[in-house]
């Protein structure tokens, strides 16, 4: 029997996946033409949004969950984006679930010292 996550459920999953670079479960919880816009760039497909979250994993030290919200097939999830190159960065991600894949992912944070952590990179 497969049962369906919810939209709560598949944050939760998203979220500890991409923490542990765990980006084959990630696959697996993207809808094939996941649709994605934050504050560093858009994705439009699964592997599109793959390749930009193995980008910032890269520098991606942990993810501080301060809250999710979860209300029929949306979930906001506010959190302290901490990585190795910046201070941490308070974040929204607000993800819509359709055919119990996340379809929809929309991100906001203030870039400016992630955008300077990797310019000291270069």
């Amino acid at each position: 029997m497969t049962t369906t996550k919810t939209a709560r459920e598949l944050a939760e999953a998203y979220f500890t996946a991409w923490e542990a670079g765990d980006f084959e479960t990630m696959r697996g919880l993207l809808a094939e033409d996941v649709d994605f816009v934050g504050a560093l760039g858009t994705a439009h497909g699964t592997e599109e949004a793959l390749a930009g979250l193995r980008g910032l994993g890269k520098v991606l030290e942990k993810i501080d969950v301060k809250v999710r919200v979860a209300e029929g097939d949306e979930v906001i999830t506010w959190f302290d984006l901490c990585t190795g190159i910046a201070p941490p960065a308070p974040t929204a991600n607000w993800m819509q679930v359709a055919d119990g894949r996340i379809a929809r992912i929309r991100v906001t944070f203030d870039p400016r010292g992630l955008l300077a952590g990797f310019a000291r990179q270069h």
